[in-house]
């Protein structure tokens, strides 16, 4: 069995107990030693692969944005999707994605593009895959990481405390959606905020005051979208 990395909180060490005997993980783990051996640069940083689990703990999720798979120039990616670490330019979808909370909830777009404040209050930031090697996009697809988050969208799905899925494009719909059938979960989608698809339905999707509508309905703090380090 290997063990949990550290990063990971326990809350999602408990609920994840089981995937660490199974038989992909221990490739998943040799395919990731050899790439970071190999000396081509592997986003994010070792230790900061589990962030989005460190920041949101199992048990005060309230809402799922899925990703696909992390940033892959230099310094971007830290373990939380479409966030950036501090100081960095901000990615055209994250660009987008300001400007539709600008629009839904007038407020300011801000200037950072770190998210770890909406980890912090519940905000689980999930990509699909959670490394990449530098400059190839979808480069560690089919390794095992897909197996390892269907698992954490799974034991979401099957909570009864109702949690809200932002699921922007094709590709977090289709890796979420048959989770959700039949569930109490509060599901929204749209296009990806993606320049290449944002025009399609992705502005106007109102999606953030819509998630705090719906929090507010259930007696639950709503996010506070602004609040960005």
């Amino acid at each position: 069995m290997i063990a949990p990395p550290p990063q990971l909180e326990k809350s999602w060490q408990d609920a994840l107990v089981d995937e660490w005997e199974k038989p992909y993980m221990q490739q998943l783990v040799d395919f990731l030693t050899a790439e970071r051996r190999s000396g081509i640069p592997i986003y994010p940083s070792s230790q900061e692969v589990f962030n989005a689990f460190h920041y949101t703990h199992f048990d005060q999720v309230k809402v799922v944005i899925v990703g696909q798979d992390p940033y892959h120039g230099p310094g971007q990616a830290h373990g939380l999707s479409f966030s950036v670490q501090k100081g960095l330019k901000l990615p055209p979808s994250l660009q987008n994605i300001f400007k539709e909370i600008e629009s839904d909830l007038g407020m300011i777009a801000p200037e950072s593009g770190c998210l770890i404040n909406w980890a912090k209050q519940g905000v689980l930031l999930l990509n699909a895959v959670l490394t990449v090697r530098e400059g190839a996009p979808r480069s560690h697809y089919g390794k095992g990481w897909e197996i390892f988050t269907d698992a954490v969208i799974a034991k979401l799905a099957a909570k009864e405390d109702a949690i809200i899925f932002i699921l922007w494009g094709k590709s977090a719909q289709e890796k979420c959606c048959h989770f959700l059938e039949n569930h109490q979960h509060f599901v929204l989608t749209a296009p990806h905020p993606s320049p290449f698809s944002v025009h399609t339905g992705f502005f106007g999707c109102s999606h953030f005051s819509k998630a705090n509508n719906f929090l507010k309905s259930q007696g639950k703090v709503p996010i506070d979208w602004g609040a960005i380090e």
